[in-house]
């Protein structure tokens, strides 16, 4: 009896522990069931948010963004800002700069037009054309690699000069007057020389094309000093035979006018002396007219003075005329102005 009793409250109690566990289990599901969705839900915004981030792409100032796909350039985008792409593997970024860059070739050994050898080193401005054909044209030439393209282009110069050079005689980029140096112009066929050729070959444009040293190797340098003290010295002959020929003109125009204003001298000096015998005559006649013996005692002395000189030795009469008057002197004067005999 109490055996069974026992066991039946046993079995009420399992009973009612099996009820009890049942409806644990009956409500457990009503209450944890939105959890997964919710979950699911913000798993689901977290992806999708991620694969946002992995889709935009932002483009810095001064480059250009290539996007490929699988490895193939598929587009390019060149404004400063955000873009998007399919996340990768499907799409990958590949950033191209647009800096502009220099570059030098170095030195140089060429030659020039009239044989001569001169060292030049010049340097190239140049950058990435940015539009999406050259930038394209960049990456399949140099990987996008700026060194490589720098090396490349080092090598182009260094033709170039060597080309431009034979086209150039050394006086016109070497020489003491300046107006014969055309370093300008040499500068502009190097550029002309490789400024096609980068554009099609590496999507390059060039800016600026500069000559930063030129200089002389030994032979070379003798050889245009020579040519120098040559120029100098033909420059020294041509302006003295200048100096000669003008002297001459200067010379022979002095003679010609000292001849003139001789001739017109002479002939006013004959005018005058015409004009004084003239005088002379009309002075003689009146001294004659008015005392006869007067004028030709004046007249024995003007004899007398152009006969005799400082070194004249003459042995003559003294009672003659003109000489007559040094031994009896002048006539005696009257008191009207004659001579008395």
């Amino acid at each position: 009896m109490s055996q069974s009793s026992s066991h039946g409250h046993h079995d009420h109690a399992g009973h009612a522990h099996g009820h009890h566990h049942g409806h644990h289990h009956h409500g457990e599901p009503q209450e944890a069931g939105p959890f997964p969705w919710r979950r699911m839900g913000w798993a689901a915004l977290l992806v999708a948010f991620a694969v946002a981030a992995a889709s935009l792409v932002q483009v810095r100032s001064g480059e250009a963004t290539v996007i490929t796909r699988f490895g193939n350039p598929a587009r390019v985008l060149l404004q400063p800002g955000l873009g998007w792409r399919w996340p990768a593997p499907f799409e990958a970024v590949i950033p191209v700069d647009l800096r502009l860059r220099t570059t030098s070739s170095g030195l140089q050994d060429v030659g020039t037009r009239d044989g001569l050898r001169i060292i030049v080193q010049a340097y190239v401005a140049w950058q990435v054309q940015g539009d999406p054909d050259n930038v394209q044209r960049f990456m399949r030439a140099v990987q996008n690699e700026p060194d490589e393209a720098a090396r490349q282009i080092r090598t182009f110069v260094g033709s170039a000069l060597e080309t431009t050079a034979a086209s150039f005689d050394l006086a016109n980029l070497v020489n003491t007057d300046a107006s014969q140096v055309h370093i300008a112009d040499f500068e502009a066929q190097l550029r002309q020389q490789i400024d096609q050729q980068l554009l099609t070959t590496y999507g390059v444009r060039v800016l600026q094309v500069g000559v930063e040293r030129l200089t002389l190797p030994s032979v070379t340098l003798a050889a245009t000093v020579d040519r120098m003290r040559a120029e100098r010295e033909t420059i020294a002959t041509e302006r003295t035979a200048i100096g000669k020929r003008e002297a001459a003109q200067i010379r022979s125009a002095a003679e010609r006018d000292a001849r003139v204003m001789q001739a017109d001298a002479t002939v006013k000096a004959a005018e005058i002396e015409a004009q004084s015998r003239v005088e002379a005559a009309e002075i003689y006649g009146k001294a004659y007219a008015g005392s006869p013996q007067l004028y030709n005692l004046l007249r024995s002395l003007d004899t007398l003075g152009t006969v005799v000189g400082p070194g004249t030795k003459m042995i003559l009469r003294t009672d003659a005329a003109p000489f007559r008057v040094l031994v009896d002197g002048p006539p005696a004067m009257d008191a009207k102005g004659g001579t008395q005999p």
